[in-house]
């Protein structure tokens, strides 16, 4: 054989050498996922804020004296966790990507699978699995338990109500946005404190330094906020001026995609 007919026979044995199928590193995510104790850490506070405010939340009002409030909305009361709870899940999407860059392993992992936005995706699409199961479940079981609770009070809602499935299975998508949001900072900052800093000041503290803005700016922008917007999905009390539910989500879900986009471009540009 010459050396003409032997190298394309080498770039193929190249290319199968240095190729990873992308259902095979999804797996190999999968197990990265499952096995650190940081993953089960999150799922624990996660469980923890639905559940636990859904019953803190749900004996409050029905233990209130007279009636309630003409625009109390026992959906939102249910789903009151999500707030706490997507602090949980960003933090675990920064982790995700993050705490390899701050051990080292990551350079491993390149190593391994070279393709880096084929290894980036395959994260993505693991967190985002993991995090929707587990949102939905907690988003139906939260729902259930505080309109059990609301039953006395008789201000309890179905899902058949008009909005409430809706913003229960909302609730799941938005938690699975969060950590996706979590995860691109990560990406991006590659820094643990400075991506979970990011994410908490994009979710919180822009809204702190919009309400300094003159009153007519104010209201331009606050409705464009992330966590106004995507908010909008766990309740069924229309706010005046506000987004619609999965308008909102969707908005969310925008602030997400960027921050994606810039962690596969930085991935892509920056070593190890």
């Amino acid at each position: 054989m010459t050396a003409l007919d032997a190298a394309p026979d080498a770039a193929r044995a190249t290319k199968r050498h240095t190729s990873v199928g992308f259902a095979n590193v999804l797996r190999s995510e999968w197990t990265k996922l499952r096995s650190l104790r940081s993953t089960f850490l999150c799922v624990a506070f996660t469980v923890l804020a639905m559940i636990g405010i859904a019953v803190v939340m749900g004996v409050r009002w029905a233990r209130q004296s007279g009636s309630l409030p003409p625009n109390f909305d026992a959906t939102n009361v249910a789903l009151s966790g999500a707030y706490l709870g997507q602090v949980v899940v960003g933090a675990l999407g920064v982790l995700v990507i993050s705490s390899e860059y701050s051990t080292g392993m990551i350079r491993a992992t390149f190593a391994a699978v070279p393709q880096r936005h084929t290894l980036l995706a395959a994260k993505a699409v693991v967190l985002a699995g993991a995090t929707v199961v587990l949102g939905e479940v907690l988003a139906f079981a939260s729902f259930g338990i505080g309109q059990a609770l609301l039953t006395g009070k008789h201000a309890g809602v179905s899902l058949g109500d008009p909005g409430v499935l809706a913003a229960v299975f909302g609730t799941g998508l938005y938690l699975c946005v969060a950590a996706l949001l979590g995860f691109g900072l990560g990406a991006a900052i590659r820094h643990t404190a400075g991506a979970i800093s990011a994410y908490f000041g994009l979710l919180f503290a822009a809204t702190a330094v919009v309400n300094l803005l003159p009153e007519s700016w104010r209201n331009a922008i606050v409705d464009y906020l992330p966590l106004n917007a995507g908010g909008q999905i766990l309740t069924t009390v229309r706010v005046k001026g506000g987004f619609a539910p999965w308008t909102g989500l969707g908005v969310f879900a925008l602030y997400a995609a960027v921050a994606l986009l810039i962690g596969f471009l930085a991935v892509g540009a920056r070593d190890a």
